[in-house]
């Protein structure tokens, strides 16, 4: 099989295109219609209530109980820093001298995943759930357990060095500060060492930080302008195929806009802050996904740091697994892992079920990986990937727009297994 990732010193694909003056007057649009809806919402406040406001009721309440978040955090930090690391140095010293090697990897091993099940596993769960915590404050907590930092990482850090020293008769293990670095460098594929930069550019870190507080400006503008006046008096109206497809359409363009921001405030400003304060050199965490003209291309280019961890730890140890046989069927788990996790991050989120995204990744993702492949190049094809990324984006907040507003107007009156993966949305209606 072919060596592993291989990081080289380079810039993220945006950096470098914000040179070019006509890409950077995009950017400078995208700020206008940050402006341009600031700008309205004080008019209507001014209109409405004759005084300028500026309120940001729905950020604060999204973004509530952050001490708890904190506490969570710190408790699954200080677990990923000390056992995984620990785990692999008792093992390698006793390893290589052990009279029952695979016993001893057996037993290990198991108490290791026995302490992840729980503390990186059942933990956050219990802290979401018992403390009741509001949507960002959730994401947070979910996303740092699984697709940020702490699983995968902890993951990439035992595959990586124990085969390493299984195969070496002396004891070297890999430092203490190298893991502490890789927990909070921009990837999740573990290495002893990275290639750095030779200085921190506060002004790009000043610059980077401010964007991403623009960009969440920009989504709580998008939410409480585009959304929420719709769907809040949504369920007023009787459930029907034109008012689901109305609605649909009518989330395209918000959608759009937040998946944009999501990419560009997280996969370019937040991974680069990082990158930059760490002096991270190899910045290519995407790349130019906009110009794909399949959607199998597309799911390799937009979120590059997990498609890695995904292409080295899912498809190629499954080849490995199966003498390099069902590459299909390698391809499927991969789906079928990335659409569980998402379906776990929106559930826990929101707090509630509604497989929106794991039938967009596991149904539609998969059939689309195999019928749109690289083998079509044509323009048409960009065009037909654009709308379908709109279309996807209205489907997911049309959907968990009309479902969180059912919930809180029609909160379930039990327990049971069908009321808890029923939609509300599909039976609630309720007046204004």
């Amino acid at each position: 099989m072919e060596d592993g990732k291989v990081f080289i010193q380079r810039a993220s694909l945006l950096d470098e295109l914000f040179e070019i003056n006509h890409i950077r007057t995009i950017y400078h649009m995208f700020v206008a219609v940050l402006l341009v809806f600031c700008i309205s919402t004080l008019a209507v406040d001014y209109i409405d209530q004759g005084r300028l406001v500026l309120e940001f009721d729905l950020l604060f309440y999204a973004f509530g109980e952050l001490g708890i978040v904190t506490w969570a955090w710190g408790w699954m930090f200080v677990y990923t820093l000390v056992v995984p690391y620990n785990a692999v140095t008792l093992w390698g010293t006793v390893y290589h001298a052990s009279g029952s090697k695979l016993g001893l990897s057996i037993g290990i091993g198991l108490v290791v995943a026995a302490m992840q099940a729980c503390v990186l596993g059942l933990f956050p769960v219990y802290v979401v759930v018992h403390y009741q915590l509001p949507p960002a404050s959730r994401f947070i907590v979910t996303l740092e357990q699984v697709s940020i930092r702490f699983v995968m990482k902890s993951y990439s850090f035992i595959r990586e060095t124990v085969p390493v020293i299984s195969r070496r008769e002396t004891q070297r293990f890999p430092t203490f500060s190298s893991y502490l670095y890789f927990l909070f460098c921009p990837t999740l594929i573990y290495r002893e060492s990275y290639p750095r930069n030779p200085v921190i550019r506060w002004d790009y870190v000043r610059s980077t930080a401010a964007m991403i507080l623009g960009c969440l400006f920009y989504s709580y503008f998008i939410m409480v302008r585009l959304c929420v006046p719709v769907f809040r008096n949504e369920g007023s109206k009787p459930f029907s195929k034109r008012t689901l497809v109305l609605a649909l359409f009518n989330s395209s363009l918000p959608g759009i806009m937040i998946l944009l921001l999501a990419f560009f405030a997280f996969l370019h400003c937040w991974l680069n802050l990082f990158g930059e304060l760490l002096r991270f050199g190899d910045r290519m965490f995407y790349k130019d996904w906009w110009n794909s003209a399949s959607f199998a291309n597309y799911y390799r280019t937009w979120n590059v740091v997990v498609h890695d961890w995904l292409y080295y730890y899912g498809y190629r140890d499954f080849l490995w697994l199966s003498n390099g046989r069902f590459r299909s069927a390698a391809m499927l788990s991969v789906f079928l892992v990335s659409a569980v996790v998402h379906e776990y991050a929106f559930t826990m989120g929101f707090g509630f079920f509604y497989p929106v995204m794991f039938c967009l990744f596991a149904v539609f993702g998969v059939i689309f990986n195999f019928t749109l492949n690289d083998k079509r190049q044509s323009p048409l094809c960009n065009i037909f990937m654009w709308t379908g990324l709109f279309i996807g984006q209205g489907v997911q907040v049309c959907l968990y727009c009309q479902e969180w507003y059912a919930q809180i107007h029609c909160p379930r009156t039990g327990n049971g297994f069908w009321e808890l993966v029923t939609p509300r949305s599909w039976s609630c209606n309720y007046s204004t």
